[in-house]
């Protein structure tokens, strides 16, 4: 069965399963998935949600006021020309009681084009493209910054030596006099990480904000091996580490989680579920035979 190997979190406070509603209707091809509850965290019962925006899978959790968002990755969003009316609906959905970052515009490098934050925080590029090209409408970027400045084209070598079916597809430097963003950095890069795009790019100007928790990737691990090998190639904060979540080198955070979960959340009752959601919440890297032996406790 063909799944998404890596999967953007989006973290809230407690409106994880409202900004969820608000995000599949206002996006087409899009559907809520599942909805869960992890009973007695340190954060009480925290709702996770499963869900797809124009056919890209996402996950939400209301967890509490511990993480927020900021644009340090932000959510490319492509555009058919032939669709071109729906930047401007989805601009006007995504402005509402947010934060225009760059307006509605014709810009050099894009016919038309917008950043807004919604007002839950998350940040959006949304731009026209030409032609049809059959790839994943949303692309998530991550942008390099403050100390991290000029680590984008580092950043990228790493994931895709990580990743299994990945690939460096393009990048494109700073062109010279646009200090103090210099030649040196990536002005635009992009990458295929296990089957999706992914996009990169430094930023040399001063920014209120670095890589949070807020925006999280999260990976699916068919086994322990792979848990294990995703652990060790990613893992640079020890502090960090704590149910199966880890900061890289980049302080980009990482959930390395065991697809067979899925089927436990699926198929589990409540009691199953509390007893899984104790047992990984005593983990650093997650151990898949514990969480079944917890799962399947009589």
């Amino acid at each position: 069965m063909k799944y998404q190997k890596v999967v953007p979190h989006l973290w809230f406070d407690t409106e994880a399963e409202e900004a969820v509603q608000w995000y599949t209707s206002i996006f087409p091809d899009s559907e809520i998935i599942a909805k869960d509850t992890l009973a007695d965290t340190p954060s009480g019962d925290a709702t996770q949600m499963v869900f797809k925006l124009m056919g890209y899978e996402f996950m939400a959790i209301s967890a509490g006021p511990y993480a927020v968002k900021n644009p340090s990755i932000f959510l490319s969003c492509s555009v058919d020309k032939e669709n071109e009316e729906l930047i401007d609906k989805l601009y006007k959905e995504l402005k509402k009681d947010g934060q225009v970052l760059m307006p509605l515009d014709k810009y050099p490098f894009n016919d038309k084009y917008a950043w807004v934050q919604d007002k839950y925080g998350t940040s959006w590029q949304l731009w026209l493209r030409e032609h049809r090209s059959g790839k994943n409408n949303i692309v998530p970027s991550l942008m390099f910054a403050n100390g991290n400045k000029g680590k984008a084209k580092e950043a990228m070598k790493l994931y895709v030596d990580t990743f299994k079916k990945s690939e460096h597809l393009a990048s494109l430097n700073f062109p010279p006099g646009m200090e103090p963003d210099t030649d040196d950095m990536i002005m635009h890069a992009e990458a295929r990480l296990g089957k999706k795009r992914f996009a990169f790019k430094d930023s040399g100007h001063k920014h209120d904000f670095n890589f949070s928790e807020g925006i999280s990737l999260l990976v699916k691990c068919d086994d322990q091996k792979e848990i294990d090998k995703y652990w060790e190639k990613l893992s640079a904060v020890p502090e960090a580490e704590e149910c199966g979540w880890l900061k890289d080198k980049f302080g980009v955070s990482w959930q390395i989680v065991p697809k067979v979960m899925d089927d436990m959340f699926e198929h589990g009752t409540s009691e199953q579920l509390a007893r899984v959601t104790q047992a990984f919440l005593k983990m650093k890297k997650f151990d898949i035979e514990q969480l079944e032996e917890a799962y399947n406790e009589k």
